[in-house]
């Protein structure tokens, strides 16, 4: 059975040591568990096939649901969007580092399997020190919410390993969430804009720069009829 270590970063010794071991972790192709500034995550390289099958294995679900990807700089996006109209560098100005994930049409060169996506993406830059410094070192990395498919969302360290177990070699406990709620999501790939599921950031923000924001039915307001293939990681 493969060893697992819990790094408390709330120890600045320790933290080092954390984010050291996560990132050489990720760039094995292990899973290593990380706080966000919405809930704890489960993630490996976004570019390594066979880590990104570990991590849907390890969560319990299928292609159908593929995973998010998060991002240490907004300068990264570029990078993975097919384009980048205006609305998204102002979406990504606005609300990154935060809680908003946003679906855009990913690049056609970029050689991935994130799941059943479509052709798209759910990106995200999280606003979690530990986090970035993981994501600044290892570049990309496929995410979602470090708990098995169908269990409530890890939002301590305990609660994702109770779950996840032996599967991920590395956990950074960075204690409780402080506002445990799922990000926003925002479909970018339409002719407008379509909030499809509330979270972290507000309509009412949203608006703020997205005037023209199209929000679901009330009846669509969860689940995977609203969110889309690509949107329904729930980090």
């Amino acid at each position: 059975m493969l060893a697992v270590k819990v790094y408390d970063c709330r120890s600045p010794a320790e933290r080092d040591q954390g984010v050291a071991a996560a990132v050489a972790a990720v760039r094995r192709g292990d899973l290593v568990v990380l706080p966000t500034d919405t809930l704890y995550g489960v993630g490996c390289d976004a570019f390594q096939k066979q880590a990104v099958a570990a991590a849907l294995r390890a969560k319990g679900r299928g292609r159908d649901v593929p995973t998010p990807v998060l991002v240490g700089s907004r300068r990264t996006l570029d990078g993975l969007a097919q384009r980048m109209p205006a609305v998204t560098r102002d979406l990504v100005e606005a609300f990154w580092p935060g809680g908003l994930t946003i679906i855009v049409e990913h690049a056609r060169s970029l050689d991935w399997d994130l799941g059943d996506t479509g052709g798209t993406v759910a990106v995200r830059m999280p606003m979690h020190p530990v986090a970035l410094e993981v994501l600044r070192e290892t570049g990309p990395m496929a995410v979602s919410s470090a708990n098995r498919h169908g269990q409530p969302p890890a939002t301590t360290v305990e609660e994702a390993k109770e779950q996840l177990g032996h599967a991920v070699r590395v956990y950074l406990d960075g204690g409780p969430c402080p506002a445990p709620v799922p990000s926003t999501i925002v479909d970018l790939t339409g002719e407008v804009p379509r909030l499809l599921r509330a979270g972290a950031v507000t309509a009412d923000r949203l608006r703020e720069v997205l005037p023209d924001l199209v929000e679901p039915e009330p009846a669509v307001t969860t689940g995977r009829a609203a969110a889309g293939p690509a949107a329904a990681g729930r980090e």
